[in-house]
């Protein structure tokens, strides 16, 4: 994995996609500018193969409709990060190629 982007909000992230296509944008559901929710909306819109993972603090059950809601790859919560965000990582990519 190699990691070709930052972003500060929503906003820049859909920025970011533009410009680097991506195979996976980590989104968190609240940020500033534009949230997450917003942002994966538009990122869908732009580049419908890049696989977005909502990675966020949001308690699990409301983060995971809003994940359904959006139709996002996948969600890990950040408490969770040790151990779950890269084996879906590694899923979600592995799929790509």
């Amino acid at each position: 994995m190699e990691i070709c982007g930052e972003a500060e909000n929503g906003r820049e992230a859909i920025e970011r996609v533009r410009e680097l296509h991506p195979d996976l944008v980590l989104l968190d559901i609240v940020m500033p500018v534009m949230d997450g929710i917003e942002a994966a909306h538009e990122i869908h819109r732009i580049s419908p193969s890049t696989k977005i993972v909502f990675f966020t603090i949001v308690e699990t059950a409301q983060a995971a409709a809003v994940a359904r809601l959006v139709a996002v790859d996948g969600l890990v919560l950040k408490s969770a990060a040790g151990t779950e965000l890269i084996p879906m990582l590694k899923r979600l990519l592995q799929n790509e190629h």
